[in-house]
């Protein structure tokens, strides 16, 4: 058996699919120590910067003083805590639905959440580039799965005419596609959607808090927040905490607690976390929240123009995420590593993250980065692109 163990792990490096922890000493700022030396931060999805906002931390120390360390248990064994309820009070007023559930991750969300909805005899809809945890949610609910090609509207709707069944019908998107930065086409999903009679779930991981005048997300930013059945956000990345939640009618969370695995069998999320995750909500919603918002942007139209002016491939991306195109998985790991000595911090994706033949370094901007620093990064990157024959 260690025999074996031994050879998978040759052939992952051989093909440089290896994947190792790195460990970041302090806070999650624009600059952080790696492994003793200062690098500026280029991969992290804490965009709006509130991971290190003193209002997150004063609310975690508040509420672990007055409710403890821990939920204890899932909460049907014993007790929704009040900061439970106060954190889906104010997700559900955030995205304007009359109710919300939090779950302990966005992979819980997702996979919890499709197989409580969907199961034999129904049909999923999913796009062919969506999260890993829509994929394996899809698959754990016995649904049947259509995965069709990334953003074609019209793929899409002759696939529902084709294989739309009695059963109950799921179109399920990324808002934000999480290594393209792309955004998904909400307005033909909807119709689609009325077409056919089918639910609309958004996994909006990478837009709430970002996008749409009050930061609601990609949803909102496209006007069919109405249209929506289920809005899928985390609050752990731009919201600066830990943990994800799904925005619903009150009979479907109702049908939730009685059915999503992962929340009925999962000790809740702790008071600490509960009461940043408002801490957070309130900053999104308020003038600090909208600056941020401009901040954050601006500096992605920067990059992407700095990244592009260098002759980088960046793909469609119109977000914070913004990709540069490498194709081959060991030149993206020696690009990364190059970057590093650098000084920059971006990580190399490959599969199964993305598909063979289009590995990517994965740059992410955040509000709190300056002009200067993303100035200095791009040429960075575009000398060591020069280098490897990327660019």
């Amino acid at each position: 058996m260690r025999d074996s163990i031994h050879d998978e792990l040759q052939q992952i490096r051989s093909r440089g699919l290896y994947r190792a922890t790195r460990l970041i000493q302090g806070r999650q700022t624009a600059r952080v120590t790696l492994e003793g030396g200062e690098v500026l931060l280029l991969c992290s999805n804490n965009y709006l910067g509130l991971a290190e906002h003193p209002a997150l931390a004063e609310a975690s120390v508040r509420a672990i003083r007055s409710f403890g360390a821990s939920g204890g248990a899932s909460r049907l064994v014993s007790g929704t805590m009040e900061l439970h309820e106060q954190l889906e009070s104010t997700v559900a007023a955030f995205k304007g639905t009359e109710s919300a559930l939090v779950f302990n991750s966005g992979y819980a969300a997702n996979t919890g959440i499709i197989p409580a909805l969907v199961g034999r005899g129904d049909v999923i809809f999913s796009d062919r580039l969506n999260h890993a945890s829509i994929v394996d949610g899809a698959l754990l609910s016995g649904a049947r799965l259509v995965r069709y090609p990334h953003n074609d509207v019209n793929a899409l709707a002759r696939l529902m005419t084709k294989h739309r069944g009695s059963g109950r019908c799921l179109i399920v998107t990324d808002g934000v596609f999480s290594m393209d930065g792309d955004l998904a086409p909400l307005s033909a999903l909807a119709e689609l959607k009325h077409r056919h009679d089918a639910l609309l779930m958004i996994d909006d991981a990478h837009g709430c808090g970002v996008l749409g005048a009050g930061g609601r997300g990609s949803a909102e930013l496209l006007g069919v927040m109405e249209e929506t059945d289920i809005h899928v956000g985390t609050l752990g990345k731009a919201m600066g905490s830990f943990g994800a939640y799904a925005a619903v009618s009150s009979e479907m969370r109702e049908l939730l607690i009685n059915r999503a695995r992962s929340f009925i069998f999962s000790t809740s999320l702790p008071p600490a976390v509960l009461a940043a995750s408002v801490a957070a909500l309130e900053i999104v919603a308020s003038p600090e929240g909208t600056g941020l918002r401009k901040r954050l942007c601006d500096n992605a139209v920067l990059f992407r123009q700095l990244l592009a002016g260098h002759g980088f491939a960046v793909g469609d991306s119109s977000t914070q995420i913004i990709p540069i195109m490498c194709g081959d998985a060991q030149v993206t790991m020696r690009f990364s590593e190059e970057l590093l000595h650098e000084g920059v911090f971006v990580q190399g994706i490959r599969p199964p993250t993305v598909p063979a033949n289009s590995c990517r370094l994965r740059c992410t901007v955040m509000a709190t980065h300056s002009r200067e620093d993303l100035t200095w990064a791009a040429g960075r990157i575009a000398a060591a692109g020069r280098r490897l024959g990327v660019v």
